[in-house]
């Protein structure tokens, strides 16, 4: 961007001024940084192909140390416009106590200004936030606890938070009617206790209880978890699953290991076509959970599984 002025001298100074405010607010970033992009006018992320929202969840960079500033770089430089966000980079931003005994209590009372700037901020550089996960929605957590992740969400504009799918329906049910009176839904992760009828008592005790399902986990369940009995739980249930999670893993009978995309047993193309077709609004979130290879980060393997889903969608 030129600068036209009378004096180099103006220049330097405007220029060491613009610096010293963008680094003092925590912006500054090399290279095509979320700021550069969002800020000075250049592409902004659009993971979205044919009306499938291809997005991330935050832990796909577990592996890069981050603030909330840094992750969301790492999510421009991925190409996602989309999260399903972690809850302790937001949670830190927004003055969670180390001392975990306070917890609790900064939960029930904290203000949600600084989720609310979180939201802005993420716009800003183009990427929605459609799915929270905090710590703060097991059996162990109050229902101030509960109802702080809910209020979280909604401030931040997600339509759903995430959690494991209870052992316990008592607690299942406690989520649903506080979900209810929030107005938000409960999606509900499996792993491989994942069946077709896993999440049946859950969606019945609370319109606001969904299903977060993990594809990979799913498909790695084996047995009679099959390619095809996953599309058509998909199908059949389409209209109570807030989100999903893509990986690439084996089936139980072939190791059920988690390999790059196009390796592994999980219908990813199928499922994003299904999405496509049925015109299902239902964002998936890429989960980075294979090895990373040496000489790559989890920003690059990020790239690669996007690409994979953009021409899987023939985008």
């Amino acid at each position: 961007m030129p600068v036209h002025d009378k004096s180099a001298s103006v220049i330097s100074r405007r220029s060491f001024l613009l610096k010293g405010s963008l680094a003092s607010a925590g912006l500054l970033m090399a290279g095509s940084s979320v700021w550069s992009r969002s800020f000075l006018g250049k592409t902004v992320p659009d993971s979205k192909f044919f009306g499938v929202q291809v997005g991330v969840i935050t832990y796909t960079y577990r592996s890069m140390p981050h603030d909330i500033h840094q992750l969301l770089r790492y999510v421009v430089d991925s190409g996602i416009s989309a999260v399903e966000l972690m809850g302790e980079s937001v949670e830190d931003f927004a003055g969670k106590p180390s001392d975990n005994s306070k917890v609790a209590a900064w939960r029930a009372t904290v203000s949600m200004d600084k989720f609310k700037e979180v939201r802005k901020m993420f716009k800003k550089a183009g990427v929605s936030i459609y799915a929270f996960k905090p710590s703060a929605l097991g059996t162990n957590n109050t229902d101030a606890e509960i109802e702080y992740a809910l209020r979280a969400a909604k401030a931040l504009g997600a339509r759903s938070v995430t959690v494991e799918l209870p052992k316990d329906p008592a607690h299942s049910r406690r989520l649903g009617n506080l979900a209810a009176k929030h107005k938000v839904y409960i999606g509900y992760h499996a792993h491989t206790q994942a069946t077709d009828t896993a999440w049946d008592e859950a969606l019945s005790q609370s319109p606001y209880n969904s299903l977060n399902l993990d594809c990979g986990h799913y498909i790695a369940a084996g047995g009679s978890n099959t390619k095809d009995s996953l599309l058509a739980l998909i199908r059949a249930k389409h209209n109570r699953i807030t989100s999903m999670h893509l990986k690439d893993r084996q089936s139980k009978e072939n190791g059920a290991a988690n390999l790059p995309w196009g390796q592994g047993d999980t219908p990813i193309k199928e499922i994003l076509n299904l999405l496509k077709e049925k015109k299902y609004n239902i964002p998936v979130s890429i989960e980075l959970e294979y090895t990373i290879p040496q000489g790559s980060d989890a920003v690059q393997e990020a790239k690669k599984c996007l690409e994979y889903a953009r021409r899987a969608l023939g985008a």
